[in-house]
């Protein structure tokens, strides 16, 4: 379930990013750079591997704790998840889909290697990569923010690369066992599993 958890705070972490970046312009450069680093990360011997260790979910687990307990402070980041865990599931579905999306990533793990994840190069190569690619699957993901910056070709081109590091992360928790039921009937679990890795 831990395992799970984790996967799951790194959905929220990348989403809760996406909605600070449409509506301010701007990213935490930290959180940015776990989810940008997740998305080349797809041999890590474990979930927390992926993210660079426990530590760097922090921010996604505490907004988990939130939503299992009753508190969550923005009631647009649970629709954005069901949106992304519906949108992986016709992801995965789509042999081409997955082939292309890889091979897009392995295109930019060298540069990513050598400028950093978060360099604006690598960044738009993952933002036309998502919109090439997953944008086109149904059903979309519609960031709602402010259209100042929406209206900008930069902040469009980091709100789609996170994007494509939450379906990463949703790919991840279906990878650990998990599904839309445990929403219903493993809340609790989950809940306790998430304290456990604040602790």
């Amino acid at each position: 379930m831990s395992e799970r958890v984790l996967a799951l705070a790194g959905l929220a972490q990348a989403l809760a990013q996406v909605r600070r970046i449409a509506d301010t312009g701007q990213a935490h450069a930290d959180v940015l750079s776990t989810a940008l680093d997740s998305v080349f990360r797809i041999d890590a011997d474990d979930t927390a591997g992926v993210y660079g260790g426990t530590g760097s979910l922090r921010t996604g687990l505490m907004l988990l704790r939130d939503y299992f307990g009753g508190a969550m402070p923005d009631d647009q980041l649970p629709r954005l998840a069901l949106a992304v865990l519906q949108l992986e599931r016709r992801f995965v579905r789509d042999d081409d889909m997955v082939s292309r999306v890889l091979s897009g990533i392995r295109a930019q793990s060298g540069a990513a290697e050598r400028l950093g994840s978060t360099h604006p190069e690598v960044l738009s190569a993952l933002a036309t990569l998502y919109a090439d690619t997953l944008s086109h699957l149904r059903p979309r993901v519609l960031v709602q923010g402010n259209p100042h910056y929406l209206g900008q070709a930069a902040v469009v081109a980091e709100v789609r690369a996170v994007l494509l590091s939450a379906v990463r992360s949703a790919v991840l928790w279906r990878q650990m066992g998990g599904s839309l039921w445990d929403f219903m009937l493993r809340k609790r679990a989950m809940g306790d599993a998430v304290q456990e890795l604040l602790a």
